[in-house]
């Protein structure tokens, strides 16, 4: 096997956050560039709550989970957590990459509009990748497989930031009760 093939399973914790800078410097410069200077970015200080990272941009909170497979992956359905549904503007974002240089080439996008939830994840129900001692691999009920035909395709980090917070200069802010 390929020396960096091998690497995205033994440095995988490596690879993930080396793709998370990455995309967060994609949108972060997108928004810089549009003119967007007010943005701020969390993380989740456990792995069970649904999304790696929030970004809060143009009056939109995004839990956003993050999802990888490279140029030449195989995958083709990716499991994802049911606790996004409850987050006002949660969704997915495929990283496509290269397999050496870790460039994000492409970015699938699966969610709502800004401000809007996701769509409800209605695929199989994940299961542990390993076997028990019986050979039955256990339901993992939180966590839902989407295959990579629901990811809306966005080439660039432009496209990608404009599903996430709408076009530059738009403002969702609170509902004018006079109009």
């Amino acid at each position: 096997m390929e020396r960096w093939a091998q690497a995205l399973f033994t440095h995988s914790s490596t690879r993930e956050s080396i793709l998370e800078h990455r995309f967060l410097a994609a949108v972060a410069g997108q928004l810089w560039q549009e003119g967007e200077f007010d943005l701020a970015v969390s993380h989740s200080e456990v792995d069970n709550a649904g999304h790696d990272v929030i970004i809060e941009a143009r009056g939109v909170v995004r839990h956003i989970q993050l999802k990888a497979l490279h140029l030449a992956g195989r995958a083709r359905r990716f499991p994802i957590q049911k606790r996004l549904e409850e987050k006002a503007s949660g969704c997915v974002v495929l990283m496509r990459h290269d397999l050496r240089t870790l460039e994000i080439t492409r970015y699938g996008f699966y969610g709502g509009v800004p401000g809007e939830k996701m769509p409800t994840l209605d695929g199989k129900v994940a299961k542990h990748t390993k076997a028990d001692s019986s050979g039955s691999k256990a339901e993992r009920p939180g966590l839902r497989l989407l295959p990579l035909s629901s990811f809306e395709a966005a080439p660039d980090a432009q496209t990608l930031t404009r599903l996430l917070f709408g076009e530059p200069g738009l403002r969702l802010g609170p509902i004018d009760k006079a109009g």
